[in-house]
């Protein structure tokens, strides 16, 4: 199955009725069976946000959007998938695109689309939210996972927003943050049927988000890099892939080529980072650096595609990646299979013989 992954922080700002999410999602190049789309800051993260009720206006208007979009082309063409023809046969000119579940938690939100057609074969959702932000449990940061079953293969999707900050050490309360996340994250499960209920004993795994890891080195010489595109000398630098490597963090984890720019942090509207924005009232001057991330666990996960979108509505670029997963099938009996079951050897022999003189 076409599995596509994307992360993105919207920084607070509501979308407007017009906004145009098909470039994002992919609609006229290609078609997927399974979306997963992941939020950062939906709503501005204050107090009032924070510590209030939750309020689901804005993620309804986000999920409104992306049903329209998804099922906004009558004529596109896509291979219909018969399981029990054993694979994909037969093409179809309308595709449609079912919600099986979303949920918010403050300013994230994940949300999971499927095709029509595979509906039927998606068992045990569930969702767990972490809270680990201020005071190690206030639900600014954190994370919100949904786990399903697509046939006998569980799927776990952990869409997250690490701690933040660009000082020297700031990496390990992220480092922190994801621990936290994989250790405390339970599903529900269910006695008569064995379920995974932490995020490792899936099958397949993918984790994405703003994970806020960021450049160490000079602003001045990131800058400088940034500038002159030299994207493998600042990936050498970067935290995440730093912490990974000395197995402080996501050790084991899978994460695609970079070959994109960095996509934090930009001025609203604007193709320029924040550096440039000396002397503009409420902008912060911010290095640039790799903070939304997608990475994975599991055999039968195989990465296509790893690249950045180019919406300008945030002071983030949104982060998209398209996998091929494999699923394990209950093996359905073939019609001669019953035949078989019914005849001894020597029926079966004469049979066989007797046909073979007919033809």
């Amino acid at each position: 199955f076409r599995v596509f992954v994307s992360t993105w922080n919207v920084g607070g700002i509501s979308p407007t009725d017009d906004l145009n999410l098909e470039d994002w999602l992919d609609t006229d190049r290609s078609s997927y069976d399974i979306y997963v789309l992941g939020f950062q800051e939906i709503v501005p993260l204050c107090a009032r946000n924070v510590l209030g009720p939750e309020k689901s206006k804005i993620s309804t208007k986000w999920n409104s959007l992306i049903g329209t979009t998804l099922n906004k082309s009558e004529t596109a063409r896509y291979q219909v998938y018969h399981v029990e023809e054993g694979g994909y046969r037969g093409v179809s000119n309308r595709r449609k695109f079912r919600c099986i579940m979303s949920k918010q938690m403050v300013g994230i939100f994940v949300t999971l689309w499927v095709r029509d057609d595979l509906c039927n074969y998606i068992s045990y959702p569930s969702v767990s939210c972490i809270g680990c932000g201020i005071m190690g449990c206030l639900r600014n940061k954190g994370s919100v996972s949904l786990r399903f079953c697509l046939h006998e293969t569980s799927f776990c999707f952990v869409c997250c927003h690490l701690a933040s900050g660009g000082k020297q050490g700031d990496e390990v309360h992220r480092n922190a943050d994801f621990m936290d996340i994989l250790s405390r994250t339970r599903f529900g499960s269910d006695s008569s049927v064995d379920l995974p209920t932490k995020i490792l004993n899936h099958d397949r795994v993918v984790l994405f988000g703003d994970l806020n890891y960021r450049i160490s080195m000079t602003d001045g010489k990131t800058r400088s890099l940034v500038e002159r595109k030299e994207w493998s000398v600042l990936l050498d630098r970067d935290q995440l892939r730093f912490e990974l490597s000395e197995g402080r963090a996501f050790d084991g984890w899978n994460e695609g080529a970079i070959t994109f720019s960095p996509t934090y942090k930009y001025l609203p509207n604007s193709d320029e980072y924040c550096w440039h924005a000396q002397g503009r009232k409420g902008e912060k001057s911010r290095a640039p650096a790799w903070c939304d991330r997608i990475l994975w666990l599991g055999e039968g996960l195989k990465q296509n595609r790893y690249e950045r979108c180019e919406s300008k509505l945030s002071d983030h670029r949104a982060v998209r990646a398209v996998f091929t997963a494999e699923v394990d099938v209950l093996k359905l009996m073939n019609p001669l299979d019953g035949f078989f079951l019914s005849h001894n050897f020597d029926d079966i022999v004469d049979i066989t013989r007797r046909m073979e003189e007919q033809i």
